[in-house]
């Protein structure tokens, strides 16, 4: 008999090795996006997950933009170098490839290039780009680049493997909500991922952990570190209570994993979702079970918001305004609301719509509507999983 796995054993500090054993597309064609499911196998692990917590996961380079950087230094990858709080040398491919990001030069690299260039001409361009700082023009500039561009736009500085990853940041894991439940999915976790691929200073970028999800990793190999990342953002305790949930995009995986956690469990409580995204005959992901729960009789309200199906644009706070008399039913009944997504935009428009919904439907001034939010946050009622 095999010994039993320490539940505490794997961690942020000590990730376990996991294997993906599905990788496919959500996002159907003419879909401007591209969003995948995962599936995380933690069989041996003795990982445990609730509903509503995240899957961390350490991602690794791409080996071409590795390459590149080996290239612009002159060098073989095979260099000692000390990183922060590792107490022994790496190599500086091993760096380069899993322990630092290769992204986010600062003002402090710039410096060191304009002390290091040999080419006047390049030492006049990079004293100038300093200057921009009292501009506020610097940080823009340098958004639009990584350590690649700098390093190839400006050859006549040569410097030593050390005093580049000096300037590194650490290589940082990424979350996910989970998109399942342990009561339906106990040894695996499943991942709704937006793939990230863009263009900036005309080099075509990625989202480091996203595509080495899509790209990188191989099926069944053990190979992706992982760590539970425990969350308050999560189902009722009282499986009574009823739920409202708001989750445009990405932002619909932790309601899957919520709604499968219902449905195991047997909970009475109402269940209402508010989803949206650009087009529903490309981007309604998960489209089967979530209709599958409706005709069930589980998913007692369902309200989509595809924004590019009409010439004006309709969000799920727009949803939710259309529906006021309803969701302050609910609300005012004790409802759990929650919100997933984009923290910069969605959840802000979301929160606005929800304040009018308050005073709107219960007769309230807009103060009296914002302290029945803040007592709602005090209850716990009022949960939000932003980023």
């Amino acid at each position: 008999m095999s010994e039993p796995v320490d539940t505490a054993a794997f961690t942020k500090d000590h990730p376990f090795p996991a294997r993906v054993t599905e990788n496919r597309l959500l996002s159907g064609a003419g879909s401007t996006k591209e969003t995948r499911h995962f599936v995380v196998s933690l069989v041996g692990s003795g990982l445990t997950y609730k509903a509503g917590d995240s899957l961390g996961i350490f991602p690794s380079n791409r080996q071409s933009e590795v390459e590149a950087l080996l290239g612009a230094l002159g060098a073989s990858g095979l260099e000692p170098v000390m990183l922060p709080k590792v107490p022994e040398p790496v190599s500086l491919g091993e760096a380069l490839a899993s322990r630092l990001a290769l992204a986010d030069p600062g003002r402090r690299f710039l410096q060191m290039l304009a002390l290091r260039a040999g080419d006047p001409r390049e030492q006049a361009s990079l004293l100038s780009l300093l200057s921009l700082e009292s501009l506020g023009g610097l940080p823009a500039w340098l958004e639009e680049r990584e350590f690649i561009d700098l390093l190839q736009e400006f050859p006549s500085a040569r410097l030593s493997p050390q005093e580049l990853v000096d300037h590194m940041h650490r290589l940082q894991p990424r979350l996910y909500s989970v998109a399942s439940s342990p009561r339906a999915y106990p040894e695996e976790v499943h991942l709704m991922v937006a793939i990230v691929r863009y263009m900036t200073n005309g080099r075509g970028r990625v989202g480091v952990c996203s595509t080495y999800l899509a790209d990188r990793v191989a099926l069944n190999a053990p190979t992706v570190p992982v760590f539970v990342s425990p969350s308050h953002f999560g189902p009722p305790e009282d499986g009574s209570r009823d739920m409202v949930m708001v989750g445009p995009g990405t932002g619909i995986a932790p309601f899957r994993g919520f709604m499968q956690d219902r449905a195991a469990s047997g909970a009475r409580g109402r269940n209402w979702i508010f989803f949206g995204d650009q087009r529903r005959e490309s981007d309604f992901v998960y489209r089967e079970e979530f209709e599958g729960w409706q005709d069930a009789g589980l998913l007692a309200r369902f309200d989509t918001a595809f924004s590019r199906d009409q010439p004006t644009k309709v969000y799920v706070q727009d949803r939710m305004r259309e529906r006021a008399a309803g969701l302050w039913s609910w609300i005012n009944s004790g409802a759990y609301f929650y919100v997933c997504g984009d923290a910069k935009r969605m959840a802000k428009d979301v929160d606005s719509a929800l304040h009018e919904v308050i005073a709107g439907q219960g007769g309230m001034t807009p103060a009296e509507a914002a302290d029945y939010v803040k007592l709602m946050k005090k209850e716990k009622r009022y949960l939000r999983d932003v980023y």
